[in-house]
């Protein structure tokens, strides 16, 4: 007789096409999909970038929406656990709102519930940017620690400084938290990419020089700037451009910003795409990261995989270079004309390491998904 598969209820806020959510659809690809089942409970209705394929791959868009509401979206959790389950596991990624989650999880017999931590705080996660006022804010996080604290049974999180966050400061002594890096899928990194086919696609001159980001529009990873190292850097090369890839709620807000700033044909908004390793391998010579606030970003490991050079803000943990000497760090207070400079300083130099060695170090780190897929595969067997 053929045992069931183990069933695993993904807590999101919708499929899109950010880190968190590449990782998870990396996953449902490679997953054995006989021993495991997973689907995906998400809290914005409209359609997500990735909806049709994780269907197409057995699992499940379950809405459950207003994630504010506690008095409304407690007793809809527990009726999707109840009518779409049994579930032996709820894998929660919504930052601080993970303890109601987890929390109703146990009180649904759930045996294996689990709070992820993918960011740094910035304080507009799921329910928490609709507590304004500082005090609510702190009793707030501190009832959902502790409800994470009582009701989770593993805690996963990408780096060390993200720990205290969700599972306070003496984290490190619970084993049931872990240091657990998300991963990227390294095959498209081994195609050969036709550079010039690529570029006139995207109505890209030969011979230019693009500065590429990878990145959802949101404040945290700050557009406004980037257009502002563009309009600097456009000074010292008139044919440079640069190419965002993404979407998201700031985007028309960026794309005024261009344009205000003359920059219309210099700014390339490529939109969601599912080719982002082909952009990178084939249309970009830099890479552009100034964020406030990340934890450990999979588009810094698909960009070292390409072998891309890049100009990163300080705000990223040393733990994110595999491959050395790839990411230059510069400080947000530094102007856009430095940032600009060292753009092309990085653009010129050349790296000593090969596209293949390159390749080959991402694939030796924690950050190959198969070597994140066992993990993650024993943590919801249990």
């Amino acid at each position: 007789m053929n045992q069931r598969p183990i069933r695993i209820l993904h807590v999101i806020g919708a499929m899109d096409r950010g880190g968190p959510e590449t990782w998870l659809m990396h996953i449902l690809r490679r997953i054995d999909r006989e021993r495991f089942q997973m689907d995906f409970l998400v809290h914005k209705e409209r359609p997500g970038a990735y909806d049709e394929e994780v269907r197409a791959l057995g699992g499940k868009i379950i809405i459950c929406s207003h994630p504010q509401r506690f008095w409304t979206y407690g007793p809809a959790l527990r009726r999707v656990l109840r009518e779409h389950g049994p579930y032996d596991a709820v894998h929660s990624h919504v930052q601080y709102f993970s303890g109601y989650v987890v929390r109703l999880a146990y009180q649904e017999g759930v045996t294996r519930r689990i709070a992820h931590n993918h960011t740094p705080s910035y304080g507009n996660v799921d329910g928490l940017h609709h507590y304004r006022h500082g005090w609510l804010k702190r009793c707030y996080k501190a009832l959902m620690r502790q409800w994470i604290n009582r009701y989770a049974t593993a805690g996963l999180v990408v780096n060390r400084e993200g720990g205290p966050d969700l599972f306070g400061d003496h984290w490190q002594s619970d084993p049931r938290w872990r240091i657990f890096p998300c991963a990227i899928d390294l095959a498209p990194f081994h195609a050969q990419v036709d550079s010039p086919t690529v570029r006139v696609e995207l109505g890209i001159p030969l011979g230019t020089l693009v500065v590429g980001n990878v990145n959802r529009f949101f404040k945290h990873k700050n557009h406004p700037f980037m257009v502002e190292i563009m309009a600097a850097l456009v000074r010292r090369r008139p044919e440079a451009r640069l190419l965002l890839v993404g979407d998201g709620p700031e985007l028309s807000a960026i794309r005024n910003q261009a344009a205000l700033a003359g920059l219309e044909d210099k700014v390339i908004f490529a939109g969601s795409r599912p080719d982002v390793p082909r952009l990178m391998l084939g249309a970009m010579d830099v890479f552009l990261f100034p964020s406030f606030a990340e934890g450990m970003p999979l588009v810094l490991m698909e960009a070292q995989a390409a072998r891309l050079p890049g100009v990163i803000s300080d705000v990223m943990t040393g733990g994110a270079d595999v491959v050395p000497g790839l990411m230059r760090r510069l400080a947000l207070t530094q102007s856009p004309e430095v940032w600009a400079e060292a753009l092309l300083t990085r653009q010129a130099q050349t790296s000593s390491i090969t596209r293949e060695e390159a390749l080959a170090l991402v694939e030796q780190s924690p950050f190959n998904i198969t070597r994140s897929l066992k993990e993650l595969e024993a943590i919801y067997a249990g």
